[in-house]
């Protein structure tokens, strides 16, 4: 499959939205192109030797639901993560983008976990998802998670704070029990760093001295 590819240092996973502000002269003709189109391009990492992605990058398919063309030529678009992909090779093609073949690929069969382990995921993440919303004083809600595991690993994966290339490897892992296993490990620790920057943030907001702060208005 022919696809336009954008090396980005964000990871996008399918399923799930991602925003993105398109600026440059070369991805905005990528865009339009698209738009033109079928409305897909791909999102991998960069390469090793420079931007283009490398043979062999995994990356995800992300197809245009919102388009918002700014006065200046810049567009905000919503992009939804589709099928992912291994780069086979780069093209050479009179476009200011890159262009590569791309093979799709999902999930090996046979390798979903035990629901038991679904549902600790389930738990784990909306622990997580719980805290994070205090951070930013919001009001606990639980988050709106799938019902079949694969799509909640993703999900899952999507929605944690780490660096791109730990994002990076749980994309282009092709057992759905090692994504979720993996995901078991890594949402203790981050919640518990949360839960840490929870305690400091609400000392902030009572002055550390468990008062408010004169500058916060009081119930």
């Amino acid at each position: 499959m022919r696809l336009p590819v954008f090396p980005l240092s964000v990871v996008l996973f399918p399923g799930t939205p991602l925003p993105l502000h398109i600026f440059e002269p070369r991805y905005r003709q990528m865009l339009a192109d698209c738009l033109a189109g079928d409305r897909r391009f791909g999102i991998t990492p960069t390469g090793s030797a420079g931007e283009a992605p490398d043979p062999g990058t995994v990356g995800c398919t992300a197809e245009v639901r919102v388009n918002q063309e700014l006065p200046d030529g810049r567009s905000n678009i919503v992009v939804l993560g589709g099928d992912r992909f291994v780069v086979a090779d780069l093209l050479d093609e009179p476009v200011p983008y890159h262009v590569a073949m791309v093979q799709a690929f999902d999930d090996e069969p046979g390798t979903l976990p035990d629901e038991d382990r679904a549902a600790r995921l389930r738990e784990e993440f909306t622990r997580y998802a719980v805290l994070v919303r205090g951070l930013s004083d919001a009001d606990p809600e639980k988050p709106d998670l799938p019902d079949e595991v694969l799509p909640l690993s993703f999900h899952v994966a999507a929605g944690i704070e780490v660096e791109a290339p730990i994002k990076q490897r749980f994309l282009a892992e092709r057992s759905t029990a090692r994504r979720v296993e993996a995901l078991l490990v890594v949402l203790p620790a981050l919640s518990s760093a949360v839960e840490r920057a929870l305690v400091i943030h609400r000392r902030a907001h009572t002055n550390g001295r468990g008062r408010a702060h004169p500058s916060l208005p009081t119930a």
